[in-house]
């Protein structure tokens, strides 16, 4: 086993090392180490931990005033629409 491919990979084994010591190469996994399985010496898959990510939604805490839904007048409609579509209206 070793590191040979790009990125930090910490081990590389073939698909039959791999079938036989999935067990071992998953701890390692949860361990932050990522696997390479390779057939005839050729990146196939990867192993690598999940991380998870906490997504922030928002966070900004904005006020709208009632003028933002206030209708468009004929020049801003323009303006967000195209002038074709408010001709079209028209």
């Amino acid at each position: 086993m070793g590191c040979g491919y790009a990125g930090g990979v910490s081990v590389t084994v073939n698909v039959q090392e791999a079938k036989t010591r999935l067990s071992e190469l998953l701890k390692r996994v949860e361990a932050g180490e990522d696997v390479v399985i390779a057939r005839a010496g050729h990146p196939i898959a990867e192993l690598r931990p999940v991380r998870k990510v906490d997504l922030v939604f928002g966070g900004f805490d904005v006020e709208v005033g009632d003028a933002f839904f206030e209708p468009l007048d004929e020049g801003d409609l323009a303006a967000w629409e195209g002038a074709d579509a408010v001709a079209e209206a028209g």
